[in-house]
């Protein structure tokens, strides 16, 4: 059994906090063949993986003399965190910082068979031998040092957590607001397609630049505001002849309503260019440091916001 002090289990979380983010990290920058500091928080250090090595020797206790038992376990105590942590993540967040959902018998995404299978293993792994130089390291220091390097670390990850928590907390603030100025943006292309059809247009006709460049904002900002404003005068110039025949107090009502839906597009799409610039220091971090981050219900916005954060890091030379 194992018998350690607070500080003591308090330094085997940090521990495994940084050999995760290590292991994580230099994985993904492989991956992407770029350097990645891979993670929720700045700092290197990535909690659920000292969260997990934690809860492995907690849970294997009972059953050091049984590797079967450590094994399973170890699947079932490892698997609950992670699924847990991905639900609570995606809750607060409205952002999967990982997703199975690819994956053969996953569920929710959040977890999947392999990773369960893994685990395990993972466990016996880390009670039979990572562990053991690990815990004879931590034993030859001394009380004093020990709890001052402790306390020391916990100060730093306390403010790191809160900054890149306050981070985690901006990005869904910034997903939910593009997402309702889309939903403005695409209000305003219907009410247009309604005014042409009225005047007469057909549908051809009706697919202005106004819908062209709702779908483009989608896809990258592509249209600057002032090719939309260009692009709807010249609309109205085209619409000269066809209103003719209408009588002039209509004409006017139909001009003034369009170039009021001209000015609040304009004002959508600047705003949402807005959004996803990413001035925040510690949200660029968070978007940088987890390319594979996904998001149900802002997919578009979140692909959106990872395109101009990658867009910043070309022109910053990162």
């Amino acid at each position: 059994m194992y018998s350690y002090s607070i500080i003591q289990w308090m330094f085997f979380f940090y521990f495994y906090s940084f050999v995760g983010w290590c292991i994580e990290s230099s994985y993904v920058s492989i991956r992407t063949r770029e350097l990645t500091n891979r993670g929720f928080m700045r700092g290197p250090f990535l909690p659920i993986y000292g969260s997990g090595a934690i809860m492995m020797l907690v849970v294997s206790m009972p059953f050091q003399d049984n590797i079967v038992m450590t094994y399973a376990a170890g699947c079932v105590g490892a698997t609950v965190l992670e699924y847990v942590t991905g639900v609570v993540m995606e809750a607060l967040f409205q952002v999967r910082y990982w997703d199975y959902s690819d994956k053969p018998f996953n569920f929710q995404g959040h977890v999947c068979l392999g990773t369960t299978l893994s685990w395990g293993f993972l466990t016996i792994l880390m009670t039979e031998a990572v562990h053991v130089p690990v815990e004879r390291m931590v034993l030859s220091i001394s009380g004093e040092t020990l709890t001052l390097v402790t306390f020391v670390l916990t100060g730093l990850l306390f403010a790191d957590f809160a900054l890149s928590f306050k981070a985690a907390m901006d990005l869904r603030n910034v997903l939910i607001r593009m997402e309702q100025v889309k939903e403005e943006m695409v209000h305003i292309q219907k009410r247009l397609d309604a005014i042409f059809s009225q005047a007469g247009h057909d549908m051809a006709a009706r697919r202005t630049a106004l819908t062209e460049s709702v779908t483009a904002a989608g896809e990258g900002m592509a249209m600057h505001i002032e090719d939309v404003k260009n692009a709807i005068e010249s609309r109205l110039d085209a619409f000269k002849h066809t209103m003719l025949s209408k009588p002039l107090e209509y004409r006017e009502s139909v001009r003034e309503e369009l170039m009021e839906l001209k000015e609040k597009y304009a004002v959508s799409l600047e705003s949402r260019k807005r959004l996803s610039g990413l001035k925040d220091f510690f949200l660029k971090g968070l978007i940088r440091s987890n390319p594979y981050m996904t998001s149900r219900r802002y997919k578009e916005s979140l692909e959106e916001v990872k395109r101009s954060a990658d867009r910043k890091a070309e022109e910053d030379g990162e």
